[in-house]
Order: structure tokens, then C-alpha cells, then sequence
């Protein structure tokens, strides 16, 4: 009966099995939910966890800027471990219900905050020890710059299709979907400063997800519209879900693991540079694909339902 309770608990304590990625499933999310066992037992907060996670994970970074293989290696094992820290904090706030609009942004901070000292690490690196990029330190300054911006886009779109696939499946309370109109409402009514300006930047983040999917934006208004309490038919969901589904690998490559999986390569290459390079050709790429794909996934459901099928 324990093993039971233990293995419902586990399971509570992820997003969704459509939404998770392999490895997380594999190795993160179990390393993560005895993090979050343990937080809970110690009255530890998500966003303690968060915290020590970003610090951990600048750690690594630090241990990037040397060129040496054992110290490397060191930076890769305090990057896993800042990354089972990042899946404790979600697991532990679905397990106690501790969800905040904080909590959220710090999380998706955390790894911006991890690659910014990483991308510094290795414009440092590469000046100190490749003769090209010391005599042209505009190019990988300029690389590190451009793939940042591409990072910080590919995360956020990958993030907005998980959303946008756990809010047709599980409903509003099963995802963290938010819109712009929403949340400058909320900030309308908001007088503490703190909240207003986290408000604000979470707005701007919104934004700038909804300014790149029209047809998917089209589609939630039209489904708010036809079923303002969020009782979706059964027929649309599945539709959906079946549409939906095979894209959420590329939203997965576009997060942690294969990220990280690059670096790890470049750095055992010695080259940390191809990390920048990989970043803007085949992950922008995926990009482009995944968007394109949901852009029409969106179009199809939203005719289907202007025509009356559902």
C-alpha cells in the first residue's frame, strides 16, 4: 500500500506524462521528487530550492571558464545537480500547493541566469586560450549574444506550446497558461510594488509568446468563446491531443537536456564555441518547424470548430 501511495505521489507530483521528456522521466524527476520529499519534510519552500538552484548552476558556469577537462567535468555534475534542484521546486509546489506567479518567473529565471554566466564563461574562455577569437572578439561575442536571444525565444515557445497542450487537455487549473489581457487587468488592481513589477515583466514575456502565434491565439479565444466554463467536448480534447502530441519532443529538445547535452559535447571537444553554433543553426531550425506545425495544428481545430464538428 505504501509503495502505492508513494508511486500516486510521484506521479502527482509531475506536469504531465505527454509534456515530460524522457530523460526528466528517466533520471531528473526521481532525483528531483526526493529533493522535493526532503524540502517538505524540512518546511523548505520551491522557492528556496529555486534560489540554491540558480547559485549551484552559476557554479558550473564558473567551473566552464577553466580549460580543464577535470574541472569541466566538475561544472557538468553541479549543472545536473543545480538541474534536479529546478524539477524539486515544480514537483514540490504541486506536491504542497505552494504556486505563486513568483515561483514561476524565478523558475524561468533559473536557467536564463545559468546560460548568461555560461555564455560569459565561454566568451571568456575562448578570448583567453583560442588565437582567432582573441584576435576577433567581436565574432564570439557577437555569437554569444545573438544565441542567447535565440535561447531565451526557443524556451519560451517551447514552454507556451506545453502550456497551450496542458490547458486543452487538463483545463485551466491543470496548466500555468496565461494572457496578456489577464494579467494587465491583475495589474490594474495591484498596488503592492514588488507584485506590480514582477506583473509587468511577466507581461512583456506574454506578449512577446502571443505576438509570434496568431492562429493558436484565434484558437483560445474562440474556444473561451464557445465554452466560457472550460467544459470542452471529449471529441476536441482528443482531436487535439492527438495533433498536439508528436510536437511535444521538439519542445523538449528545445529545453534542459539537449541543451546541455551540446555544452557537455563542445566542452569534452574542447571547442565550447560549436555550443553557440549547434544553438543557432539546428536548434533554430527545430524552431521554426515547431512553430509552423502548431501555427496549423491551431488553423485546423479552429475550423473544425467554425464548421461545427465538435
Amino acid at each position: 500500500m505504501n509503495l502505492k501511495n508513494s508511486s500516486k505521489n510521484y506521479l502527482d507530483s509531475l506536469k504531465s506524462l505527454d509534456t515530460e521528456e524522457h530523460i526528466d522521466l528517466a533520471f531528473y524527476r526521481p532525483i528531483g521528487y526526493l529533493w522535493a520529499c526532503l524540502a517538505q519534510r524540512l518546511g523548505i519552500t520551491p522557492n528556496v530550492i529555486t534560489v540554491a538552484a540558480i547559485f549551484i548552476g552559476i557554479g558550473a558556469a564558473v567551473a566552464f571558464y577553466f580549460n580543464s577537462l577535470t574541472i569541466n567535468i566538475i561544472g557538468m555534475l553541479l549543472l545536473v545537480w543545480a538541474n534536479s534542484f529546478d524539477s524539486a521546486d515544480g514537483q514540490l509546489a504541486r506536491m504542497t500547493r505552494q504556486y505563486s506567479r513568483l515561483g514561476r518567473i524565478l523558475d524561468g529565471l533559473c536557467g536564463d541566469i545559468w546560460f548568461a554566466a555560461i555564455y560569459i564563461s565561454i566568451i571568456l574562455r575562448e578570448i583567453a586560450t583560442s588565437p582567432f577569437f582573441a584576435a576577433h572578439t567581436w565574432i564570439i561575442i557577437t555569437m554569444a549574444v545573438v544565441t542567447a536571444v535565440c535561447h531565451a525565444r526557443q524556451a519560451a515557445m517551447a514552454d507556451y506550446y506545453r502550456q497551450m497542450h496542458l490547458y486543452i487537455i487538463k483545463g485551466e487549473s491543470g496548466s500555468e497558461l496565461e494572457s496578456s489581457a489577464r494579467l494587465r487587468r491583475r495589474l490594474a488592481e495591484a498596488t503592492d510594488f514588488r507584485k506590480r513589477l514582477i506583473l509587468k515583466a511577466y507581461i512583456c514575456y506574454t506578449v512577446s509568446q502571443e505576438a509570434a502565434t496568431p492562429s493558436l491565439q484565434r484558437l483560445r479565444h474562440l474556444i473561451e468563446e464557445r465554452y466560457p466554463v472550460g467544459l470542452l467536448p471529449d471529441k476536441l480534447r482528443d482531436d487535439f491531443r492527438q495533433l498536439s502530441l508528436p510536437l511535444m519532443k521538439y519542445t523538449n529538445i528545445l529545453s534542459f537536456n539537449w541543451r546541455t547535452i551540446v555544452l557537455f559535447a563542445s566542452l569534452l571537444a574542447g571547442h565550447p564555441w560549436v555550443y553557440f553554433a549547434v544553438e543557432l543553426t539546428v536548434f533554430n531550425l527545430i524552431l521554426i518547424y515547431m512553430v509552423r506545425r502548431h501555427e496549423k495544428i491551431c488553423r485546423i481545430m479552429t475550423a473544425d470548430i467554425e464548421h461545427g464538428i465538435y
